[in-house]
Formats: structure tokens, C-alpha cells, sequence
């Protein structure tokens, strides 16, 4: 039996080229990578995947936290509210944009913090500026509980980009 043939987009080919893929890189070089990627006909947003070392099924490891970021993101801001009955109701109708209890919970429920840091039309420097308070606010809001290595892996792409590898010692520096 002979294997399928997998072509490649050219947006694809030129990534491929672009990026080594499991390279990590520093985080400025990564910011500048991704922003040659971004060749869509929108400005495309910037977003970041953090893996936590933490286990999401124990409650005492959860993290929590809000970050105003030093650039913005250039996006409108949504609010998300847990709550049930009269509650939810009066949430709604105060103007908040998601409202639910365990299937919100459940929806936001990972190991994984995934959020966007700005537009690629934004300059190196203020997407790294905006990386760093993320990462600093993680940081605080680690779990006591919380064993090992704390920030795994970290990543940066555009909407339609690749994922680049960020080596994190890199954004400290």
C-alpha cells in the first residue's frame, strides 16, 4: 500500500523555508519571523501559547489572573461571567458577553494559557514588551502546589501563520 500524497500550499512551502520547526528561537528573532509570515490581506492577530507545568484536574493548581498589557492588544474586550439563575440574568443583562457555570468551566479548563498579545502590524519591540507582562503575570499567579518545570513551552504565530518556538530565558533577557 503506498502512502497518500500530502501537497503543500504555498503558503505552506514558504514556511517550511521560513521556519525550522522545533527550533526555539529568542524571542525578538520570533517576533520578527512571525511578522514576515503574516502575509494575509488582514492584520492578523498574535497569539501566544503557553504549556503550564501545572495538572488542571486538581483545583488547589488552577490559575487565575487578568494582565493589562503595556501595548494593548488591538482588540474590544469580552467579559465572561460564572454564574447561575438570577444571577446569570442580571450578568446579561449588565452587558457581560459569555455567562454560564460548568460548561464555561469547562470550556476554559487546560494546561494550556492561550491568548493573543496584539496585531502584526505592531512593532517587534512592543509585542516583546507585551510577551514579557504576560509571562511576568503568569509567573505571580503560579500555584504554591505546583511541582517541576513551571513554563514548558512557549510559542508564538499569527492567525494564518506558523507556530514559532519562543526559548522563554530569551524574553527575560
Amino acid at each position: 500500500m503506498s502512502q497518500p500524497i500530502v501537497k503543500l500550499t504555498k503558503r505552506q512551502k514558504t514556511y517550511v523555508n521560513l521556519v525550522e520547526r522545533n527550533k526555539p528561537y529568542p524571542a525578538m528573532d520570533a517576533m520578527k519571523l512571525m511578522k514576515q509570515a503574516a502575509t494575509a490581506k488582514f492584520d492578523e492577530s498574535v497569539d501566544i501559547a503557553v504549556n503550564l507545568g501545572i495538572d488542571a484536574k486538581k483545583s488547589d493548581q488552577t490559575v487565575r489572573g487578568s494582565v493589562v498589557l503595556p501595548a494593548g492588544t488591538g482588540k474590544k474586550v469580552r467579559v465572561a461571567v460564572f454564574a447561575q439563575g438570577d444571577k446569570a440574568t442580571a450578568a446579561k443583562s449588565a452587558g457581560a458577553d459569555i455567562v454560564g457555570m460548568e460548561d464555561l468551566a469547562e470550556q476554559i479548563k487546560a494546561g494550556i494559557v492561550q491568548c493573543t498579545i496584539g496585531l502584526a502590524s505592531f512593532a517587534p519591540e512592543a509585542l516583546c514588551e507585551n510577551l514579557k507582562a504576560l509571562l511576568d503575570a503568569l509567573n505571580r499567579a503560579k500555584p504554591a502546589t505546583s511541582k517541576g518545570i513551571y513554563l514548558q513551552k512557549l510559542s508564538v504565530s499569527s492567525t494564518m501563520g506558523p507556530g514559532i518556538r519562543v526559548d522563554i530565558a530569551s524574553v527575560n533577557a
